[in-house]
């Protein structure tokens, strides 16, 4: 072991060597100890104090690394740091346990290449014995990368370990990880730590007035990481019923949640009882003394969320020291547990409406498959991302996709009420423009709202993205409101982005505004449409148009006999990373349509002639497709009255066309005016005439939707 070296020095090794040198009080441990003992076995050295800043001993310690990580040099004479086992020539790696060994080795081969150290990581170091010392390490670069690095060591009190360890606990949301990062920190007081959570926590339920004999846990974390024996509880598996109720028994003595210590094995096996319990609860033979510490959230009456367990063994009781820190660290970071549990809550919530969002499956004239991944547990919560596609009722097929700002109940509540504003108005005939400039107003009115502005929340700049694809002429008609753009794949493989003009988006400010254009393109059977969200396209490293040139080159592999669903998910685990901090949403639309022997148009004027003329042509085409004479007769008849009102309030020409789809008949007028056709109480046309009585007793169903020069009024008949 090398001795203290000059101030003079240097390197960071030496200066902080030479630091730790000037620490050292007159007459301190290290000071009493002879040169035969700084070269000795380490493993015989006393066990870390109560509080080593509290005493008269050095906790400061130096290592110094080569490139390839091992040590060189090490000063960590104080009996704090005894048994390490820090050698000249052995890996640094080797004294960490072995869950940390590829997070630092990431860190040190980062201040080797980079040049920055890396300061104040808290760490677990292991000792010869099993035992392990929480010190805060600190990563120090050599004036050249070639002279390696310098590893700072302080070995943390108590008091300041609580500190960090609450602080660490409280960084993610996900209820697994907090609970390991409790359990990592329960590890400074003890071999082994366990953290065990009722099921209705770990599911993120509430557990208020939950009945004493429905208690059932979970074990949520466990530490460190090791094969265990044959029948013991790991994380994810449920503690056996018996030994569920004797912990909450243990804990809950006197109807008070208590912590409790049973110091040895005797006494555990005499506790525990049964042998199935004692192989599920104790960690090994070595395992004497447990100290159970209830998670609690302070109520009347008080909530206990679940139990912690540190096992030590048999020659290093639990001193009320220890057991008033354990408490005070449990007690102050159930809180962290149960805000985890609350975002599980919500979670699950807004994923079950995000999941009830999807499309369900497209149709006879188009193919549909969508991928959708949440944001990863510890983000902020689910995104707003939505994304639907269905059939209208003139046998068009609307797809949808829609990114609210924001995340969490709040989006998902916009979302919702977006989604389904957006599916009501379409299916009532209004054009992809249109229904943009509604979910505009109505973002912009739930932003102006008290309720709005009371949550907190804010939807302005939402965007959305609507396409409607006709399977008669081939064509997509498609609206966007600062939407990404959608990607384009022909049949032949191509893929581009369509050229949407940009917009700012839903609900932006008057002087901002712009109406909504529609973009019509030809979209022939086999090709592909995509439309998705940023999440799917974002990356750090790249602009946002070479995600979508990646996301491009993805889609045009994908062939025109693959089966699209898998295609889908093919696309979205080449483009998105396992952990995203955004929701990934993909919805692809194989465009099949009609065949050109399943559709008939004609072109009539606006004459007396024209219903007997129509009825002559649909009267040819249906004998033809051999339809039943019941089916003929009604669309003969449909037709008549569609055309003869057309006649009488048109100007223009009348556009009549017949499609076979699955097992209806669907029977389209047009004409150029722009009176909307309703269903009086008395089954009357407006005007006195025959009424759409009649055509509501013929067809299965029947509506209007608008089209640039007039409208279209049509009606199914059954085959």
């Amino acid at each position: 072991m090398d001795s203290t070296p000059s101030p003079s020095s240097s390197s960071p090794f030496d200066l902080v060597s030479s630091a730790l040198g000037r620490y050292i009080p007159r007459g301190g441990a290290a000071a009493a100890s002879g040169p035969a003992e700084t070269q000795g076995d380490r493993t015989t050295r006393r066990r870390l104090p109560d509080d080593p800043v509290g005493g008269q001993d050095q906790i400061l310690g130096a290592v110094n690394l080569d490139t390839d990580l091992r040590i060189t040099r090490c000063n960590v004479d104080a009996p704090v740091f005894a048994g390490l086992g820090a050698v000249p020539g052995s890996p640094f790696v080797g004294l960490l346990p072995p869950g940390d060994v590829p997070t630092v080795t990431r860190r040190l081969r980062q201040v080797l290449e980079t040049g920055e150290a890396h300061v104040a990581r808290i760490q677990r170091l292991r000792r010869c014995d099993g035992s392990e010392l929480v010190v805060s390490m600190s990563i120090l670069p050599a004036a050249a990368p070639q002279e390696g690095l310098t590893v700072s060591l302080i070995a943390m009190a108590r008091r300041l370990h609580l500190y960090a360890a609450e602080t660490a606990i409280g960084t993610s949301l996900d209820i697994g990880e907090t609970a390991q990062s409790l359990a990592k920190s329960l590890l400074a007081w003890g071999d082994v730590a366990a953290v065990d959570l009722d099921f209705a926590v770990w599911s993120g339920e509430g557990v208020t007035g939950q009945a004493r004999g429905r208690i059932r846990l979970r074990r949520a974390a466990l530490v460190p990481d090791r094969a265990w024996p044959d029948g013991y509880v790991t994380p994810g598996d449920d503690l056996p019923g018996d030994a569920s109720r004797l912990l909450a028994q243990a804990v809950r003595r006197d109807d008070a949640p208590q912590a409790i210590v049973i110091p040895d094995r005797e006494a555990v096996e005499r506790v525990l009882g049964s042998p199935r319990v004692i192989r599920a609860l104790v960690p090994g033979d070595r395992s004497a003394g447990v100290a159970c510490i209830p998670l609690v959230l302070d109520g009347t009456p008080p909530v206990v969320l679940g139990v912690a367990e540190i096992w030590r063994r048999a020659d290093c009781p639990f001193r009320d020291s220890e057991l008033l820190d354990l408490q005070e660290l449990v007690a102050r970071t159930a809180h962290h547990v149960d805000l985890a549990r609350q975002h599980q809550r919500e979670h699950t919530q807004v994923l079950a409406l995000q999941r009830r969002l999807l499309p369900r499956t497209g149709g006879d004239t188009i193919e549909i498959a969508s991928v959708y991944q949440p944001a990863t547990p510890d983000s902020a919560g689910v995104g707003g991302d939505w994304v639907n596609s269905f059939p209208l009722p003139d046998g068009r097929t609307a797809l949808v996709v829609g990114d609210v700002v924001g995340h969490g109940l709040g989006a998902a509540a916009t979302m919702g009420q977006l989604s389904m504003e957006a599916r009501a108005l379409l299916s009532a005939g209004l054009a992809p423009d249109e229904v943009l400039e509604h979910l505009d107003a109505t973002v912009t009115l739930l932003d102006d709202a008290e309720s709005g502005l009371a949550a907190g929340y804010s939807a302005l700049g939402s965007t959305c993205c609507i396409a409607l694809y006709d399977p008669v002429g081939h064509q997509v008609a498609l609206a966007s409101a600062g939407h990404l753009p959608p990607v384009l794949v022909s049949p032949n493989g191509h893929a581009s982005p369509l050229a949407v003009r940009p917009h700012p988006g839903l609900g932006a400010e008057f002087a901002l505004r712009e109406p909504f254009g529609v973009h019509t393109f030809d979209a022939p059977p086999g090709s592909l449409l995509a439309l998705y969200t940023d999440g799917l396209v974002e990356d750090p490293a790249l602009s946002i148009d070479e995600g979508i040139g990646r996301l491009a080159n993805a889609l045009s592999t994908v062939h025109p006999w693959d089966a699209l669903q898998p295609a889908a998910r093919h696309v979205v685990s080449a483009m998105a990373p396992v952990r995203h901090r955004d929701d990934v949403t993909l919805l692809l639309a194989r465009m099949i349509g009609h065949r050109k022997g399943d559709t008939a148009a004609w072109r009539l004027p606006a004459r007396d002639d024209a219903p007997a003329r129509a009825r002559a042509q649909v009267s040819a085409l249906l004998r033809q497709w051999r339809t039943r004479d019941e089916t003929r007769d009604n669309a003969l008849l449909l037709v008549s009255e569609l055309v003869t009102n057309a006649v009488r309030f048109a100007t223009g020409p009348i556009t009549v066309r017949l499609i076979r789809a699955g097992h209806g008949l669907l029977c389209e007028v047009g004409d150029t005016g722009n009176g909307r056709p309703r269903l009086s109480g008395g089954g009357l046309l407006d005007d006195g005439g025959r009424g759409l009585h009649i055509v509501h007793g013929l067809t299965t169903r029947w509506g209007v939707r608008w089209t640039d020069t007039g409208k279209v009024v049509w009606a199914e008949v059954a085959r």
